[in-house]
């Protein structure tokens, strides 16, 4: 693929994924979905090979690599044939230790970063509650300090990681009366005391990620947990939502594309009143135009990923990227399964686990609703997001 956003070495990188993929994820696909868990080793595998360092520092074990190497290994992973395995290590690598690595202590860093990059310690990010989704600003959680520690009480929920993982990256209120002003981030291992995983939850696609309800009742979590500045949560989440939003776009295309590709291999081979499925231009311009769709969400999600690769305002650009991705996506999985008539419907043929997989898209890290208000807002010049 020529493109002006990926050189010799991202190229390399990508076949590198690719080839770890396939050979040593996909065939486990079948029975880490019906575990509905990831084996631990997988991510060991993955920090040995450095796919989930990508971008963080040597010096914690990371790649150093641009923000074209996240696309790439984002994409790729889509060829696990298990959009919760995209899932899990998105969250592990993009989500979960990014706080950490931009406002965390040297000793966090060392700890949770490097643990994360060396795939020793699986990480979530703990936002979500009940009451509280993309309304970042009305979570109950509360962390009071006691001393040399602080008190968290309140529940999580829609955690991916959260089950299995060794840590969360934990938003709280530390100011309640505060409002936005009041959330800190604080981590917290998921073994310690008065942390409990509620339950699993089934979901209708990702299942091969543990997503997890979460309650903490006096957890007691050192102060040096905190991340960054006390009171400063609400402002880290809003400026981290651009890179999630990004890695979801790229999952997007990742899973487009895989459709794309199932769909052009069937309907060469499938044949109907005598010719191949790829001779009925009903069908074949349908393809046609859901590939022209999937080039155009392509070029905008790398645009937004050079802007803010370029530290210059992108947020309605990511925002764009996510929603359009994200939304064809799902458009993409329900027309190639309909190419694949019947069949389509059966679990031995991958559509109908794209299909499920590509409906959370449109949901998780802002919903398409908030993708548009969001767009709408900075339209009409009534937002300033930075």
């Amino acid at each position: 693929m020529h493109s002006i956003y990926f050189g010799p070495e991202h190229h390399e990188f990508r076949r590198n994924v690719r080839r770890f993929v396939e050979n040593e994820i996909a065939p486990h696909a079948d029975q880490w979905e019906q575990a509905r868990a990831i084996p631990r080793q997988a991510f060991r595998r993955m920090g040995e090979l450095g796919f989930l360092g990508v971008c963080f520092p040597e010096e914690y074990g990371g790649a150093e690599g641009d923000i074209f190497m996240a696309m790439a290994l984002l994409e790729e992973l889509a060829r696990s044939r298990m959009g919760g395995f995209a899932a899990a290590v998105a969250v592990q690598q993009f989500m979960a230790p990014q706080h950490i690595h931009k406002y965390g202590s040297e000793e966090l860093k060392r700890k949770y970063l490097a643990g994360s990059i060396s795939g020793e310690m699986v990480g979530a990010l703990g936002v979500t509650e009940p009451g509280a989704g993309s309304d970042v600003a009305a979570i109950r959680a509360k962390a009071s300090r006691q001393g040399d520690h602080y008190l968290i009480n309140g529940a999580k929920t829609f955690i991916t990681n959260g089950a299995d993982g060794h840590f969360i990256t934990l938003a709280c209120k530390t100011e309640p009366g505060a409002g936005a002003r009041g959330i800190s981030l604080i981590v917290v291992d998921l073994d310690a005391p008065g942390v409990s995983c509620t339950r699993r939850l089934e979901k209708m696609g990702w299942h091969a990620s543990d997503t997890a309800e979460l309650t903490f009742e006096d957890v007691r979590a050192p102060l040096a947990n905190l991340v960054g500045q006390e009171n400063k949560g609400f402002y880290y989440i809003m400026q981290a939502f651009q890179l999630e939003r990004l890695a979801c776009a790229a999952m997007g295309l990742g899973l487009a594309q895989l459709c794309l590709e199932h769909a052009v291999k069937y309907m060469g081979e499938r044949n109907a009143f005598g010719a191949p499925l790829s001779n009925l231009q009903a069908l074949a311009h349908r393809l046609a135009e859901l590939s022209a769709r999937q080039e155009a969400a392509r070029q905008l999600t790398y645009h937004a990923a050079w802007l803010y690769q370029n530290d210059l305002p992108c947020v309605a650009q990511c925002s764009m990227a996510k929603l359009l991705a994200c939304e064809l996506a799902k458009r993409v999985a329900d027309e190639c399964l309909q190419f694949f008539g019947g069949y389509g419907l059966m679990e031995e043929y991958p559509m109908a686990r794209l299909l499920r997989d590509s409906r959370l898209g449109t949901i998780v890290a802002g919903t398409s609703e908030v993708m548009r208000e969001i767009i709408a807002r900075l339209s009409f010049g009534r937002a300033d997001y930075k």
